[in-house]
């Protein structure tokens, strides 16, 4: 008998050890997507911050988009403003529980992707919270894409935007977290 099948639990085939490759791989994934989507935001706010003066609106797309430096205390859309501590509290824990999820439950591919965009884009904003003024845990959030006057938002935003959207199409279409559909 080798080492190998002498291990308590060790797959004696390819095929045993298979779902924990994947799940290894999809768990990577999900931080690789985490870490692109973190790293554009900030570079993105970065930019923002060096080059856009604040409160001066850049006309990008004529009436559709536009650039304009804000600095913003509350949730989506300005929401929340005197509880930057609450909304901070609640992104560490979804950022929390996507990182258990994509370490337990996770062999979706597309899932993979859409817990590394929602975790990247609240990390880009957690980061904001933690390390901008006026201080630790209730730092604002640098927005700079005007909306149309509507809104004033960021990379981390569109990311978890696009994440809530896939997110949708995935569940209308009963795809679980494990990959298997809903029957």
């Amino acid at each position: 008998m080798s080492a190998m099948q002498e291990q308590r639990g060790t797959p004696l085939t390819r095929a045993e050890s298979a779902p924990h490759s994947t799940a290894r791989r999809r768990a990577t994934l999900v931080w690789v997507v985490l870490a692109a989507s973190v790293l554009i935001d900030q570079v993105t706010k970065w930019w923002a911050l060096r080059d856009l003066e604040p409160g001066v609106t850049h006309p990008f797309i004529d009436g559709l988009l536009s650039l304009r430096l804000i600095r913003n205390p509350g949730a989506a859309f300005s929401m929340l403003d005197g509880m930057t501590y609450v909304v901070t509290a609640i992104a560490v824990g979804i950022v929390i529980r996507i990182l258990h999820l994509a370490h337990t439950r996770l062999l979706s591919r597309g899932y993979a992707w859409i817990l590394g965009l929602v975790a990247g884009g609240a990390i880009g904003n957690l980061l904001d919270r933690f390390l901008r003024e006026p201080g630790v845990g209730r730092g604002h959030v640098v927005d700079f894409i005007d909306y149309g006057g509507m809104f004033v938002g960021n990379v981390a935003d569109i990311v978890i935007v696009l994440a809530a959207a896939a997110f949708a199409a995935y569940a209308l279409r009963g795809i679980r977290l494990d990959g298997t559909r809903e029957s």
